[in-house]
């Protein structure tokens, strides 16, 4: 099926810039089409207007780009006749790839097979994930000197860091607070630098930990690698959790960081319209990302009564018009090849549907942000095995980024202590661990904004009224006249000025990482002040200026209107405009955005009608029903191997890391108390390999090469 939307590509980005590279070449079911080089099988297609990638063998349902991470097996086609993940296979010239329906059959004439020596590597520390935490741990064990070994799957280092194009929060000094994730991705990159205790390895996954103390290695996933280390830290980050509702498993239903790396890695725009599923800092974020990519947002449901994500981050899609619907849940996707409408409907005490207060929304995209679980399988397994093995960032414990960063320090001088045998880190270790605890705190008190008490002068109005970790803000002015009190990053800033020395020079607006100051200007004028606007989206100036538009409080109310007289873009900006505004000095300080257009989301308070009902699919990759899960535990089967072996459910290319939650979900729901649950055995290996990849071989390339650290 190929989608009518009249542009998959961003042309044009308020942060990034568009740079695609040479024009590549292929064919997607006989039909010529162009992609870029650097870009997916699967970005490549989506650009191409092609959402369904193949129709599953058992049910014939279309099946989509969900988790662009390699785990679920939705994007597989036929990539020259051979079955490829589409979300991990880079496009190239010429390719031949086939949309994979039902079974298939390779093809007859093989080609010759290389075969690669493995390689056997010893190693002091071995870290798994270039994340915030992988790289922070490098860093420091590169500066003392140790030989390390940094493996990581992607192919640049920085995590999901990579498609964060908001700024940051935290501690300027210590997490490089008030910076891009992108950006923060290159500092650290670049503070490893070329250090030659440290040896990277990119597009290289780790794909097993064995009984033997070894770690089995794709290095650029094509030759094996048997790595020994001495010491090794997991760092392997957090993967998105999945939900349960009918029609879960359409195209256009996306998980956040497959919707991120379409949008904010590869520049391609997956639909136009879309509807958002949680109320944490990825859906938010989300939410301002298709935002700045010019997606409309038809609603975000959460199903708490507030979202938990910080208050700055949903005021700002607030202040844009999205819709927030707490205390909702999502009911149902429907479409049959791909989403075109959600149901949403709100809860009760309970959690649980009120079925008068059904919503459905047209959309062409479902974004789930449903929360994370720590990717630790290889953790608990070398603890099983008895590895000297240490944890970092989101595998030990989910967080910020900023958290992450400060995790891998922690866990690096924690294996200094052990390979040095001494104390000597001990008191960085305690004062390091009490800083992750700031930045890991939920949002705190939502305090009431300070009124201004005399309209003169010019001053910065904060707009942040929740107690969140952060003080970039503090240390922009150069009058040194925010101040964060004592010193407590948690705290709201005050601007203190009584001798008048502010001079309006905007560098708190625009370097703001929540948008939640502006600039408020008496001087020339005190009924009608100027109010100074950050904006991260892409504005014309010469269509704005002179036009009057609704301006709104930090919360998105509008309270007026206002002309808008001056657009300042400047290149030492950091892709933040600034927009002068002249307004009444009766609602100066409360304006916190502008509306240039407004997003109205279309719903009908009917249900779809003659529509069959969509199954509600826990596990993807063998397609199994939440109804056969369910029958079976209340027959009485609590052994996740025999509902496995029963359904397939667990069997497919993620190895349960999707389904297990869903079925433990399902598990207490039914009453079954936790001891009763005999979890999935976990076994290697973590991914699909080609059984050559394994052969030990010297009639090919030589002899095994014995790579000594």
């Amino acid at each position: 099926m190929k989608m009518t939307e009249k542009n998959n590509r961003i042309q044009a980005h308020p942060i990034l810039t568009v740079n695609r590279g040479k024009k590549i070449h292929f064919t997607w079911a006989d039909q010529p089409c162009e992609g870029f080089e650097n870009e997916t099988i699967a970005s490549a297609l989506i650009a191409n207007g092609f959402h369904i990638f193949q129709h599953h063998h058992k049910d014939h349902s279309p099946q989509g780009l969900y988790c662009a991470n390699g785990q679920c097996s939705q994007c597989l086609v036929l990539v020259n006749g051979y079955p490829q993940k589409a979300c991990m296979e880079p496009i190239h010239e010429g390719l031949q790839i086939q949309p994979l329906d039902g079974y298939y059959t390779l093809p007859a004439n093989v080609p010759n097979v290389v075969y690669f020596p493995i390689i056997h590597k010893q190693i002091k520390v071995m870290i798994i994930g270039a994340g915030p935490a992988g790289l922070s741990a490098a860093i420091e064990l590169g500066k003392q000197g140790i030989k390390t070994l940094l493996v990581d799957d992607k192919n640049q280092p920085g995590g999901k860091l990579v498609l964060q194009t908001h700024r940051f929060f935290g501690s300027k000094e210590f997490v490089y607070a008030g910076t891009r994730g992108i950006d923060i991705a290159k500092n650290l990159s670049n503070e490893l630098g070329q250090n030659p205790s440290v040896e990277t390895w990119l597009n290289s996954p780790a794909v097993a930990v064995f009984s033997d103390h070894k770690v089995g290695v794709l290095k650029d996933n094509q030759q094996y690698a048997l790595i020994e280390p001495e010491i090794l830290i997991i760092a392997t980050g957090a993967r998105e959790k999945s939900l349960r509702f009918p029609g879960n498993t359409l195209p256009g239903i996306f998980g956040a960081g497959a919707f991120q790396t379409l949008l904010n890695r590869d520049l391609v725009i997956p639909g136009q319209t879309f509807f958002i599923v949680g109320g944490g800092n990825v859906g938010l974020i989300a939410a301002y990302h298709a935002l700045q990519a010019g997606i409309q947002i038809a609603g975000l449901a959460e199903i708490l009564p507030q979202c938990g994500g910080y208050k700055v981050h949903l005021d700002k899609i607030k202040r844009l018009s999205v819709p927030i619907y707490t205390s909702h849940t999502i009911l149902q996707a429907h479409g049959t090849e791909h989403v075109n409408l959600v149901t949403i409907a709100k809860v009760n005490d309970s959690f649980r549907p009120i079925p008068s207060s059904k919503k459905t929304i047209a959309c062409d995209g479902v974004l789930i942000a449903a929360g994370l679980n720590p990717v630790n399988e290889f953790l608990y397994q070398a603890q099983e095995f008895g590895f000297q093995v240490f944890a970092a960032g989101d595998a030990e414990e989910i967080a910020e980024a900023s958290a992450a960063i400060i995790s891998g320090r922690i866990t690096a001088k924690k294996v200094l202590s052990k390979i040095l045998n001494t104390q000597f880190f001990n008191d960085e270790i305690e004062d390091l661990l009490k800083f992750k605890q700031v930045l890991s705190s939920k949002p705190g008190e939502t305090l009431k904004s300070k009124p201004s008490l005399t309209p003169a002068g010019v001053k910065p109005i904060f707009h942040c009224v929740q107690e969140i970790p952060c003080n970039p803000c503090s240390g922009l002015c150069a009058q040194h006249l925010i101040q964060i009190p004592m010193n407590n990053i948690l705290s709201i800033p005050d601007f203190i000025d009584p001798d008048g020395k502010c001079t309006g020079c905007a560098q708190c607006v625009i370097g703001c990482p929540g948008l939640a100051i502006t600039l408020v200007d008496y001087r020339k004028d005190a009924r009608f002040p100027i109010v100074t606007l950050p904006c991260e989206l892409t504005v014309n100036k010469d269509a704005i200026i002179g036009r009057s538009f609704p301006v709104t409080d930090f919360e998105g109310r509008v309270i007026g209107i206002a002309e808008v007289i001056h657009v300042i873009q400047s290149a030492k900006m950091d892709h933040t405009s600034l927009i002068k505004l002249i307004a009444p000095v009766e609602i100066a300080e409360k304006i916190a955005g502008i509306q240039f257009e407004k997003r109205i989301a279309s719903f009908s308070e009917n249900t779809v009608q003659d529509e069959i009902k969509s199954q509600t699919m826990l596990c993807r990759c063998e397609r199994v029903s939440e109804q056969e899960i369910r029958d079976l535990i209340q027959h009485g089967v609590h052994d996740l191997n025999l509902i496995k072996a029963i359904t397939r459910a667990g069997m497919g290319a993620c190895g349960g890391k999707t389904c297990e939650s869903l079925i433990l979900q399902i598990m207490r729901e039914e009453g079954v108390s936790q001891a009763e649950v005999i979890p999935l055995s976990k076994r290697p290996l973590a991914m699909e390999i080609t059984l050559k990849t394994f052969i030990e071989t010297d009639t090919v390339l030589g002899k095994t090469e014995n790579h000594d650290s």
